[in-house]
């Protein structure tokens, strides 16, 4: 029993944390929900993203959601974007985003 209860208490304190860190070039970038914010801008390119959504039980939905953003804006810094919009919904820990830059580029 204790044995269970540990293995229960362990999976549920690593499905609080946070494990996506953003990069300090991924926090130039930002994320907007409406296609329309962007209208404007230069189409760079799509990212996919993927995060653990279940360890043991479903992970919060909103902390899955964050972490699979968070990767989108590391990756939207590797190819110089400064905006990502979801372009899908979140199945099963994977969503995919559209890269934009909307601001000249910074040199």
């Amino acid at each position: 029993m204790r044995k269970i209860l540990f293995a229960v208490c362990s999976c549920l304190i690593l499905s609080s944390c946070t494990w996506v860190k953003v990069t300090s070039k991924g926090e130039g970038v930002r994320l907007v929900q409406s296609a329309r914010a962007v209208e404007p801008c230069k189409k760079l390119g799509r990212v996919e993203t993927k995060v653990v959504s279940k360890i043991v039980l479903n992970r919060d939905p909103e902390k899955v959601a964050g972490e699979l953003a968070d990767l989108a804006r590391n990756e939207a810094a590797l190819i110089n974007g400064d905006t990502i919009v979801p372009v899908s919904g979140i199945n099963e820990g994977r969503r995919s985003f559209n890269v934009y830059q909307c601001f000249p580029a910074r040199t």
